[in-house]
């Protein structure tokens, strides 16, 4: 059985927010038209308390890019995003929700950031997704999102090693690049890694 995964989908990382993934907005309408394919949607939130490590502004003298080691795993800091209960935490009122059977919350831990949809960085702690997904029988993900190199590559990378057959809709996620090119290389890799890369016209054709 086949699951869609679409990962922080969230104000915050849209157009306007202080992480924006540019054009990010543009994949809302295809994540939309592909969820009736689907009998479980899962959707994760990043959900920071205030005092994250992960924030720039919780180390004096650091700004975002910066890079420091945060419970031992090397941490890129980020502007404060998706703090819990804030606006920019919320998902996307664009995207349609009402199929949405689950969402997943990570990062929620201040010590460690967490851009897999089943793991901290560290893989010291689950967020819930693999049980809620044997529970359900599921074998296969299509992994859709934001952004394309960091929430969705790991999540990717963490499928893969978890068993799952493992789809990237690739018109159905964007990135942030950084460095010219990061998509592309998160995309190649993953591909190396063992998943398949699709477009959403294909799904039709997959997914029963």
């Amino acid at each position: 059985m086949k699951a869609l995964l679409i990962i922080d989908l969230q104000n915050d990382f849209l157009p306007g927010g202080p992480l924006q993934v540019p054009h990010g907005d543009e994949i809302i309408p295809v994540i939309n038209n592909i969820q009736k394919s689907f009998r479980i949607i899962v959707a994760t939130r990043d959900w920071h308390p205030v005092n994250h490590g992960c924030f720039a502004s919780n180390h004096e003298g650091k700004s975002p890019g910066d890079v420091i080691k945060l419970n031992g795993q090397r941490q890129t800091l980020w502007p404060d995003h998706c703090v819990q209960g804030s606006p920019g935490a919320e998902i996307s009122p664009l995207l349609n929700q009402a199929l949405i059977n689950n969402f997943i919350f990570k990062g929620s831990d201040p010590d460690i950031d967490s851009y897999s949809a089943f793991y901290d960085n560290g893989h010291l702690k689950e967020t819930g997704l693999h049980s809620y997904l044997k529970r359900n029988g599921i074998t296969a993900l299509y992994i859709s999102g934001l952004a394309s190199e960091y929430g969705v590559y790991h999540t990717v990378k963490d499928a893969l090693l978890l068993g799952y057959e493992t789809y990237v809709v690739v018109d159905a996620t964007k990135g942030v690049n950084l460095e010219k090119d990061d998509t592309k290389k998160a995309l190649a890799d993953m591909e190396k890694r063992g998943a398949v890369l699709i477009t959403s016209s294909d799904i039709g054709k997959r997914v029963s």
